[in-house]
């Protein structure tokens, strides 16, 4: 890829939430992130394995925000893979899955309390 950026070593979603308790708590219970940094107004989550997967979470109300910018997230889709299969789809069932028929591998659809629609899908 001409021009890319080669040295780029994470890469770091972040949502403007006005709900920080819930979605911290939303991603830790199914997903096993856990909290690296923590104020009243930014989270800073991660995930530990063979790859560390990092997401953040910012008050969008938050003035390091350009104004324009303070509001909650609008619309976001994130297609997140596992491996654990039905555990996967045992732990997602509760929060409200739903599972969409179609295609050779599983694929659940579960929405975090900011309407961020999560398609998960079996690796």
């Amino acid at each position: 890829m001409s021009g890319a950026v080669s040295m780029l070593t994470s890469f770091c979603p972040v949502i403007c939430t006005s709900h920080m308790d819930e979605t911290r708590s939303f991603y830790a219970g199914l997903f096993g992130f856990t909290a690296a940094h923590q104020t009243p107004w930014y989270t800073a989550l991660v995930r530990h394995g063979r790859r560390q997967h990092e997401l953040a979470l910012l008050d969008h109300a938050h003035p390091s925000l350009p104004g324009p910018l303070r509001t909650p997230v609008r619309a976001v889709r994130l297609t997140l893979t596992v491996a654990d299969g039905d555990g996967a789809w045992e732990r997602l069932a509760v929060h409200g899955g739903v599972e969409v028929a179609g295609g050779d591998r599983r694929h659940v659809v579960v929405v975090d309390p900011n309407g961020v629609r999560l398609d998960v899908v079996a690796a």
